[in-house]
């Protein structure tokens, strides 16, 4: 053979010489009749010098499949997908479909070897003569090769590479397609080369494409739209029926050349050719449902993912996990209970509308397991402004897909309380409350790490939830009375009170530390309501602090099950959460809650209003159910304070923890746990907290006789606090005029 300057013979002459040539080495002989060799001007002497065609093993991933969520009874919830697709065995195929694509795409599939040597050598004789690359020329097995390692890339460099039109990727390809047909059949490689490509519209595989384009099964497709889907695997961005008229008009006609194809092979008779090219495209355009905003619990779904994304159960690193997520073709189970879900919904329904700018969130969670049984809101998932759609997990933090959250307002004094209690206070032990308190000097109060902190110019007043006087334990907490909480975190620690929060499982909504200044008891800092309904079920469960648990079982698409189980870690003494609960159980009867009344079995919890009207909360629960309310303006709470608003139809001058969103925690708690038997809270151990300590509250006033001569009684052995506040329901002495 010539040099390739000194053969003055047609390209096509070389060709068939090096054919010919190369008769008894088909793998050699199917290596240089490339397209690219001609394309490129690369000798197939040149080419034949650098082959080493021999079979590689080609890592195949597991392919991207969508994955389902299910709830706790077992009914799918949700489903989403890097790629739609579901994957099938070819016995789902029809075999109109199978014949359709083998027509098209390789027609002598299941006689060639890994190359069609004769398909290949046709493409290039066409190429050459045509001046550019107009065909293909390879099997259906080389063309799964190119979709793995396309599949497979991780960067756009790499998926550039994989389908690059040079020698060496197609070199490769070829050497990968050896090692296949070693390893599978035909019918195999068919099955695999079904799932994998992409069909357009945004349908992966075959199945995922019947759906889109018809609405059926692959088993159930037609002559016409067998024809339609395999005319376009080969350019199925061209051919989108989803883009334009033009793309549906190009696979129409490209329908029509599979179709004349199967017609000039013999698989199908012009007569059903021509019939089938009388129909019309038929595309359907059946949405595939995927992704939280179609599932009728979004806020918990986007829960889901961010805690796949982040927990390290699912993978060690973050791209691990990312991968799990991706590749799918999971089953996921999750502790979601539509019942207690459908009561949360109802409850928020009656009274908060969504086309409210406020927003109202719930989260439900089971104490002792931490599993999350309902997250719902009042304003509907999605990024449709003019719907008044929500797009971020409003009921959850920023590690589970929510934004900033909302101040938690008087939530927050249950932890100072406990605090209290652990200390050794005694459900008497309290102290004046006046109306304002100014810290007594600067450095009063000690963050974590010794820092002073403490403004004395700063006065914090009572709400007219709460008024003044001399409050305990009891009485303090069932007025909300913020200068007795302000007083009684003076006396127990700014730290103990944070520690013990954190302890509970409180944490800031935006991931940021705790913010531990002297107002911490108040709740300045921003939450939401799966964390503080999960602190609170640590009182329900007796001090024990579960994790919100949202995922009790994966099934990978292999069938494998992976369970995950509470984890739970005892943080406070038994008693001590025992006594928290008698004092908070009375806030039906005797505090801020008494006008909204209690629902009928053994209950805690505490209402929520914060400085300013900024958000409004209600926090509380039963022995086995515990669930936070909040209610704010994501717009911003500080400058849409929930002051002079109309909320649900209804009018506020001003929006407290019982207004809104201790309605609907009652409402909601009592059909959430409508079947389930009652249980009750442990006796509180009097003789541990009964009574008071150093800090009794006064001996009532005994009234003698008149020694003023001015017709009145004389009080003797009193005290300026002697005067009873009827206001909050509770007999507490209070300052004159407070």
């Amino acid at each position: 053979m010539q040099a390739q300057g000194k053969d003055r013979s047609s390209p096509v002459t070389n060709v068939i010489r090096l054919i010919a040539a190369g008769a008894a080495a088909g793998v050699l002989t199917a290596a240089i009749a490339l397209p690219a060799v001609g394309g490129a001007g690369v000798t197939a002497k040149s080419a034949m010098e650098d082959l080493n065609l021999k079979p590689e093993e080609l890592d195949e991933p597991p392919l991207p499949e969508r994955t389902v969520l299910k709830d706790a009874k077992g009914k799918q919830i949700a489903q989403f997908f890097f790629e739609n697709r579901q994957s099938v065995t070819l016995d789902k195929v029809s075999p109109i479909m199978k014949t359709a694509l083998i027509s098209i795409e390789d027609f002598r599939f299941y006689e060639h070897g890994p190359i069609d040597i004769e398909g290949t050598i046709r493409a290039l004789l066409k190429n050459m003569t045509s001046g550019g690359v107009t065909q293909g020329g390879s099997s259906i097995t080389q063309q799964y090769v190119k979709q793995v390692l396309f599949n497979a890339a991780e960067t756009d460099a790499e998926r550039a590479a994989a389908i690059a039109p040079t020698v060496s990727r197609k070199l490769n390809e070829l050497r990968y397609a050896l090692a296949i047909e070693k390893k599978y059949t035909k019918d195999e490689v068919l099955e695999k080369y079904f799932n994998i490509a992409y069909f357009g519209a945004g349908a992966y595989g075959v199945q995922a494409a019947s759906k889109r384009f018809f609405g059926k099964s692959a088993a159930e497709l037609n002559l016409a739209e067998a024809a339609t889907l395999a005319g376009a695997v080969q350019n199925p961005n061209r051919t989108d029926p989803n883009v334009s008229k033009e793309s549906r008009a190009a696979l129409l006609e490209r329908r029509n050349i599979v179709l004349d194809r199967m017609a000039q092979l013999g698989k199908i008779t012009p007569a059903e050719r021509d019939a089938a090219k009388a129909t019309k495209l038929g595309y359907k355009d059946t949405k595939f449902p995927g992704g939280c905003e179609t599932s009728p619990y979004p806020y918990f779904c986007l829960y889901v993912q961010y805690e796949i994304l982040n927990n390290e159960d699912f993978g060690k690193t973050p791209e691990e996990r990312k991968k799990l997520l991706q590749r799918g073709g999971l089953t996921i189970k999750t502790t979601i209970d539509p019942q207690m879900q459908k009561a949360a919904e109802k409850a928020i329904k009656n009274w908060v509308s969504t086309k409210d700018k406020p927003v109202a969130s719930q989260a439900m969670i089971v104490p002792g397991t931490g599993e999350i049984k309902a997250m719902a809101a009042s304003r509907k998932f999605g990024n449709n402004k003019k719907k008044n759609e929500i797009s971020y997990n409003v009921v959850a933090d920023a590690k589970h897909g929510g934004g900033g959250g909302f101040q938690q307002g008087s939530t927050a004094k249950p932890y100072t309380l406990a605090a209290a209690l652990e200390e050794g206070y005694k459900y008497g032990d309290g102290f004046p409350s006046p109306a304002g308190y100014n810290a007594p000097s600067y450095g009063a109060f000690r963050d974590c790490k010794g820092n002073r902190v403490g403004e004395p110019s700063h006065q914090v007043r009572n709400s007219s939830e709460g008024g003044g006087g001399f409050k305990t334990l009891q009485s303090g907490t069932w007025g909300s009375v913020n200068t007795f909480f302000m007083k009684l975190e003076e006396r127990v620690g700014l730290c103990k009170t944070v520690k013990m929060a954190k302890k509970l499982g409180l944490k800031r909504a935006d991931g940021q530390p705790l913010r531990e200044f002297e107002t911490f008891t108040l709740g300045i800092n921003e939450t939401d309501p799966v964390t503080v309904a999960s602190t609170y079920a640590v009182f329900a469960s007796r001090g024990q602090s579960c994790k919100p648990l949202a995922i009790t079982e994966i099934v990978d698409r292999y069938g494998k099950a992976k369970r995950f189980k509470p984890k739970c870690t005892r943080v406070m003494d038994e008693e001590v959460a025992d006594a928290v609960s008698g004092i908070l159980s009375g806030v039906f009867t005797k505090g801020t809650m008494s006008g909204v009344g209690g629902i009928g079995r053994d209950a805690a919890g505490k209402t929520g209003t914060t400085d300013g009207y900024t958000a409004a909360w209600f926090a509380g629960y039963t022995p086995n159910l515990s669930s936070a309310v909040s209610i704010g303006d994501p717009r911003g709470a500080f400058d849409n304070r929930l002051m002079g608003v109309t909320i649900g139809g209804r009018g506020y001058s001003y929006v407290y923890g019982a207004s809104i969103s201790g309605p609907i925690w009652k409402q909601s708690m009592m059909a959430a746990l409508k079947g389930i038997e009652p249980a009750e809270f442990e006796a509180v151990n009097m003789e541990r907290f009964g009574g008071c300590g150093d800090i009794c509250a006064p001996k009532p006033v005994k009234k003698d006789k008149d020694r003023g001569g001015d017709g009145e009684p004389d009080d003797r052995g009193g005290d300026p606090f002697d005067m009873f506040n009827m206001d909050d329901g509770d007999f507490g002495p209070i300052t004159p005029g407070n």
